[in-house]
């Protein structure tokens, strides 16, 4: 499973990164900057889902 970020989306509100900070990471602006495809870890599963679920603006994508 990856995840990925649409940057021309993306509105820095963060509420991903309230779900896992260290799989859904920010830049010092507070947008995203996992980029594109970033592999999930084993055991990630369920926040790289929640994470993608709570994006008010859908920026956020499973693969």
């Amino acid at each position: 499973m990856r995840v990925s970020v649409d940057n021309q989306v993306c509105e820095a509100h963060g509420q991903c990164n309230t779900v896992d900070p260290d799989l859904f990471t920010l830049d010092d602006d507070g947008y995203s900057d996992i980029g594109v495809g970033k592999e999930v870890p084993p055991g990630k599963e369920v926040a790289a889902e929640q994470g993608v679920d709570v994006c008010p603006v859908q920026a956020l994508r499973l693969e």
